[in-house]
């Protein structure tokens, strides 16, 4: 039985996330958010009772092995949000769109929305920038498709920003990112990822809005909060960010099980005899093979 169904949870909507938020029922019950790439992932962390599931372009950089987020396409988010759809029961399932396709004609960037949702199973879609997004949110909401917007560190405008840095530092930069904000949540987003911003600067969002904060790298005050899974375990191979607090060291257990059937393999202890499957006994107890095999001349 799963945490959540343990802990008398049910199947998380859109509308439960912003009737907490009116209620003001953060401040004991914060929504928890982790990124996911497949179906044993998202059934774990399902079960677990992890209650938004994002199948993050971040997917490039720690499943495909991507420089960055900017190569991933929309097929590939295709691919790998089914897989988690199909693994997941109660949490929503939010996909990204890549990079691309959502930065041209709006009619083609909410065709792309409606594939994730249609052909893909997402619940939702999160789109990156601020007021810049007004309109194609606001598009988006009217297909009915709920959004999720991203402001602060956008990992798909790296290049603009000049690497992944903290964003919101100056008096001038946190007002734009307040404005940002609040036009994400004017055109009708249902929740907001602030990413890599100051902790103060979050928290006065976060009072401001009447829709969800997400939290990455944004401090303990927003209402909720996200990490990439693979931060999370320790598989990745790059230094974990500041944020991302390391809860396991898969990577050096899978390391070390692979080392250790690596050794088993090369010495003849596997498989055992135990883990071999048998002819059928004889009269006599034995075992034995006696295939007659006729050579033409």
């Amino acid at each position: 039985m799963s945490v959540s169904r343990e802990q008398g949870g049910g199947k998380i909507t859109v509308p439960a996330l912003l009737q907490r938020k009116a209620a003001a029922d953060f401040s004991t019950q914060k929504i928890t958010c982790l990124t996911a790439y497949d179906y044993p992932t998202a059934r774990l962390l399902d079960e677990a009772g992890v209650e938004v599931l994002l199948v993050g372009d971040s997917l490039g950089m720690v499943v495909l092995g991507y420089e960055s987020t900017i190569p991933v396409t929309l097929e590939e988010m295709l691919h790998h949000t089914r897989a988690v759809r199909r693994g997941t029961r109660n949490a929503l399932v939010v996909a990204d769109m890549p990079y691309g396709t959502y930065h041209a004609e709006i009619g083609e960037s909410v065709r792309n929305a409606v594939r994730l949702v249609k052909e893909a199973g997402a619940e939702a879609v999160k789109i990156e920038g601020g007021e810049r997004r007004l309109e194609l949110i606001s598009r988006l909401t009217e297909a009915e498709i709920p959004v999720m917007g991203h402001v602060g560190l956008t990992p798909q405008s790296v290049n603009a920003l000049g690497g992944f840095r903290v964003q919101g530092k100056t008096p001038a930069a946190a007002e734009q990112l307040i404005r940002d904000a609040r036009a994400v949540e004017a055109a009708g987003a249902f929740a907001i990822v602030l990413e890599g911003i100051p902790r103060e600067l979050a928290a006065r969002i976060t009072q401001d809005l009447r829709i969800p904060t997400i939290g990455i790298g944004a401090g303990p005050d927003c209402d909720g909060q996200i990490l990439v899974l693979n931060d999370l375990l320790g598989l990745t191979f790059h230094p974990a960010p500041k944020f991302a607090r390391q809860y396991a060291r898969a990577g050096e257990l899978i390391s070390s099980a692979v080392r250790e059937y690596c050794s088993d393999v090369r010495r003849g202890s596997f498989p055992s005899e135990n883990e071999s499957y048998h002819m059928p006994q004889t009269g006599g107890g034995q075992r034995t093979v006696n295939i007659d095999v006729e050579l033409a001349d």
